[in-house]
């Protein structure tokens, strides 16, 4: 073989191997996008339900006001947090969320007549659904990021994907605080 077609064909391997690493740092990309979207879809659907949750135990439970209104205070700033466009102010106030949906399911245990109402016990099974899907699709996200910095991180790729401005994406994070028992007073 000659120089000039063994130059050619080395071109063309280095040519391919740019375009094939570009394109999979592209989907990866795509995916992070598209399992943060899915977060936010979960999300949405609990913002949704919890309105419904809070007026079913509320009529049970009227006295509760303060664990209502935390409720409410929480989904409201999970929210706007989530308008906001920044992942660790969201996964801070979904976080601060669920610890006051736990406060929830604690107070509604302390209304047997409450257990038993086939309203409550409907929107507690979805609520409980969604937190299920939420924890389903941070993990799926935690994932595809996990992924998607090892790939823009590692030599040869990094070279790619330094070159074409790839940058490393932020995990949805819990709080450990998230981790604690609920603890509900009278």
């Amino acid at each position: 073989m000659s120089l000039p077609i063994i130059l050619i064909v080395l071109a063309v391997l280095i040519v391919l191997f740019v375009i094939f690493t570009y394109n999979g740092l592209v989907k990866t990309r795509n995916r992070i996008d598209n399992a943060r979207s899915q977060i936010d879809v979960q999300l949405k659907r609990r913002h949704e339900l919890i309105p419904n949750l809070v007026e079913t135990v509320k009529g049970y439970a009227a006295h509760e006001r303060g664990t209502f209104e935390a409720v409410i205070a929480a989904r409201t700033h999970a929210m706007d947090a989530g308008s906001s466009g920044s992942l660790p102010a969201q996964a801070e106030a979904e976080n601060a969320l669920s610890g006051t949906l736990k406060s929830l399911f604690a107070l509604a245990e302390a209304y047997p007549d409450l257990k038993a109402n086939t309203n409550f016990l409907a929107l507690q099974e979805e609520l409980t659904s969604t937190e299920d899907r939420i924890a389903y699709s941070r993990q799926f996200f935690n994932d595809a990021v996990l992924g998607f910095n090892n790939r823009i991180q590692t030599f040869p790729a990094s070279i790619i994907s330094r070159s074409f401005g790839f940058t490393t994406r932020e995990y949805f994070t819990a709080d450990p605080e998230d981790q604690a028992p609920v603890t509900v007073k009278f």
